[in-house]
């Protein structure tokens, strides 16, 4: 995960032990989302599988993508979420955020929210595309270079009329 973050600029960038925390078991802790989407080294090899992706893990798998969310009261807060620039314009985010999206709708949730770079268009077009609607910005959140962040909310209601296929 960390290696595909690294690749992607617009990432959120997280250290290496931030990762390792995810997969800890955290009784007090925020309640998180880990999705992984990989591509099995045989269907990458061309051995006739017939799904190129899943949403599971292998050892030996290449990683096509994830997702990291954060469950806190009622909402969601999406973290992270990186496709591989290879594996682009192929429907793989989407199908992380609908994995999200399920599972905010079988908690019961509310909405979910996130924040991106302004300067990111790419993603803020994603996210609208799904519903979400701007609820705000953050003066200079990110860092190198120095950034307004862009807050976006996607209400569960709302959301269960217009859910991606």
């Amino acid at each position: 995960m960390l290696d595909l973050e690294r690749q992607c600029p617009t990432a959120a960038h997280w250290s290496q032990q931030q990762y390792e925390d995810l997969f800890l078991a955290h009784e007090d802790g925020p309640r998180r989302l880990v999705l992984v989407l990989e591509e099995s080294a045989d269907v990458a090899d061309g051995a006739g599988a017939t799904a190129a992706s899943r949403l599971e893990s292998s050892a030996s798998s290449r990683t096509l993508g994830f997702l990291i969310a954060n469950q806190i009261g009622p909402d969601w807060e999406l973290e992270n979420i990186v496709v591989a620039p290879a594996s682009r314009r192929k429907g793989l985010a989407t199908r992380l955020f609908t994995a999200l999206l399920t599972r905010a709708c079988e908690t019961n949730s509310e909405q979910v929210f996130l924040e991106v770079r302004e300067s990111n268009q790419t993603a803020r077009g994603f996210y609208l595309r799904l519903g979400f609607e701007e609820s705000g910005r953050r003066k200079l959140y990110y860092a190198n270079p120095p950034e307004d962040a862009v807050l976006y909310c996607l209400a569960l209601n709302s959301a269960l009329t217009t859910a991606p296929t």
